[in-house]
């Protein structure tokens, strides 16, 4: 078949996607906890998923016609994506800047990799830690230091009440508890 009519991408603009970018001119700040996890990431990646799908595709490979030969098709795609990944962590490993919790100095305000306890208007009670925006996990309560609610808390102390933008509107919250720990 002519290729005018078959639609083949070349995945060359899809490969540099960022995945969750980092504002311009910014540092990217990581917990140790964090850099261990992108860290882990990165070695399962280049020691055992890809050699695995590279050997499944030379299989694949090896059975004839490539053209319907589903296991060298889905094969050649997860072997993309897996460098993707591997070529996304890799640049944020080398750009990471690593801040322990415990290292820091001034512990009576808020800074990135601090825990914070707040209570709202009505009472309840939220812990959230300050962390990277690739290790940001809103139900473990792990929030990336450029949200609205860790901008609004940086630099606030234990006893300060802090303004934000919420989905939901403005907000206010008490500060009830300041710490440094890798939890």
């Amino acid at each position: 078949m002519n290729k005018a009519f078959v639609k083949e991408s070349d995945d060359a603009d899809e490969d540099e996607a960022p995945e969750s970018a980092l504002p311009d001119g910014t540092k990217n700040y990581m917990t140790v906890r964090g850099h261990a996890q992108i860290r882990a990431e990165f070695e399962h990646l280049v020691k055992i998923e890809r050699p695995a799908m590279v050997h499944v595709v030379s299989w694949a490979a090896g059975n004839g016609d490539r053209s319907e030969n589903g296991d060298y098709i889905y094969g050649k795609k997860r072997l993309r994506e897996i460098d993707r990944r591997i070529r996304f962590l890799g640049k944020r490993l080398e750009s990471a800047v690593i801040v322990d919790p415990e290292e820091q100095r001034n512990c009576d305000q808020v800074f990135f990799a601090a825990t914070v306890t707040v209570c709202d208007a009505d009472g309840v009670e939220a812990t959230y830690q300050i962390v990277g925006i690739d290790e940001a996990n809103a139900q473990e309560g792990r929030i990336s230091w450029i949200s609205p609610l860790a901008r609004a808390l940086m630099k606030a102390r234990e006893g300060d009440t802090v303004r934000f933008d919420s989905p939901g509107g403005l907000r206010e919250i008490d500060i009830i508890e300041i710490r440094y720990s890798e939890d």
